[in-house]
């Protein structure tokens, strides 16, 4: 078959494939990601192997659908700055605080250790306890919202502490990359990468705080073609994720995640945040969650099934314990700490992003790519199953209205498909 149809067919069936089992995943009370990266997994060297189809084989295909998965995750990344309030990190506190503190010291540190102890080298173990720093809120803010819960104290709280886990990640992650880069371990390479970042960081953050609603305003009042305003933000998106990766020397989506927090504070946002889902979540998005299935092959783990036991264990315990901690240290109850700390339980896009980051820079391989890909699908399976035990319902009327608005875009603008 010539490429150009086999490539057209490929991505027809992937985003059916993505949104049949995105809608079979909310049916039965679990979030829209589970389902695309089960299907992924499916459709992956696990089950069907469908790259190894005689018509789907070609390496060029590959390349293609890898490009439009890293688009995806730019635009994932700038979706999910807009959705960050940074209103209600400074609302919930020093809970919030504490709690995301915990919750990403502590997976990092004791997943670390894990890896080493089965012999990953230290590359390899320090992104493994990046991946496990990684928090998705949605399952819990959907489940909080049956419970009638979303508004509570620990709801609240549990909401906040995931805005700025999310941060936290992506600072880790950006110092992570910058410094797994061959070349970077005298002490002269790395003052001159923290310089390299401080300065990235510090225009960027300067131009988009002085400039970026002005330049918008301007494009609105004087370019006159249609969508010139979503054009001209998916150029400053695109500009931040290479200047992030070419100068700054982090991550790309870090770029595209600043400018999504930078546009989240102008008028812009909302109308972004509407037009962007559209394209992302229509297309692109679905593309990154089933590609990562095709990446990762649960039939190699035959022999490290002992290591995945464990890497699932870390992932639940230490997030449930560190959030819990901080929660307790801000004066919460011993139940309130422990419901905050099994809300941020769950991990999704951003641990994907943080593992597809290691294996496509080649500091993991497949086989710990696959481990960290089916302890994400643990995590979000047994998270609403924890918190429904954990707390009462209540009525949970009250909750539904303005409920997107509460938390990082609320459960509807969640960036899980």
């Amino acid at each position: 078959m010539d490429q150009r149809l086999a490539l057209l067919l490929l991505l027809a069936f992937m985003v059916l494939a993505s949104k049949l089992a995105a809608s079979l995943s909310n049916r039965v009370g679990q979030p829209a990601v589970f389902g695309e990266l089960l299907v992924g997994l499916i459709l992956g060297p696990t089950v069907l192997d469908v790259m190894g189809w005689p018509m789907f084989s070609g390496e060029e295909l590959k390349v293609v659908v890898k490009d439009l998965a890293e688009i995806g995750v730019v635009l994932l990344m700038f979706l999910a700055g807009l959705e960050t309030e940074l209103a209600q990190m400074r609302r919930v506190g020093l809970a919030a605080f504490n709690g995301a503190a915990g919750g990403v010291a502590l997976p990092f540190g004791v997943g670390m250790l894990a890896s080493r102890l089965f012999g990953l080298s230290w590359r390899e173990s320090v992104f493994v306890g990046t991946v496990l720093t990684a928090t998705s809120v949605s399952i819990s803010a959907q489940t909080l919202m049956e419970l009638g819960q979303l508004r509570s104290k620990e709801g609240t709280t549990i909401l906040g502490a995931a805005v700025i886990d999310d941060v936290m990640g992506i600072i880790v992650l950006s110092l992570v990359v910058a410094f797994s880069r061959p070349g970077q371990a005298g002490l002269g390479s790395i003052g001159g990468l923290v310089l390299g970042m401080a300065a990235f960081f510090g225009l960027a953050t300067w131009l988009g705080w002085s400039w970026l609603e002005r330049l918008t305003e301007a494009v609105e009042r004087h370019v006159r073609a249609s969508e010139a305003v979503l054009a001209f933000a998916i150029v400053v998106l695109l500009a931040y994720a290479f200047a992030a990766e070419a100068f700054g020397r982090v991550a790309a989506i870090t770029g595209s995640y600043l400018a999504g927090l930078l546009y989240a504070q102008t008028r812009f946002r909302e109308m972004l945040l509407e037009r962007l889902r559209v394209i992302g979540y229509g297309f692109f998005v679905p593309i990154f969650f089933v590609s990562i299935g095709l990446d990762a092959n649960a039939r190699t783990l035959g022999a490290s099934w002992v290591f995945t036991v464990v890497v699932i264990l870390v992932a639940v315990a230490t997030k449930l314990v560190g959030a819990a901690a901080g929660a307790w240290l801000s004066r919460f109850t011993l139940m309130e700490s422990l419901r905050v700390g099994v809300g941020m339980v769950s991990r999704g896009e951003v641990a994907l992003i943080v593992a597809s980051i290691g294996l496509s820079s080649g500091v993991i391989g497949r086989e710990v790519f696959s481990i960290m890909v089916l302890m994400t699908l643990v995590t979000t399976l047994v998270t609403p199953l924890l918190l429904r035990g954990l707390f009462p319902r209540a009525d949970a009327g009250p909750e539904a209205p303005g409920a997107a608005s509460v938390g990082k875009g609320g459960p509807p603008h969640r960036r899980d498909g």
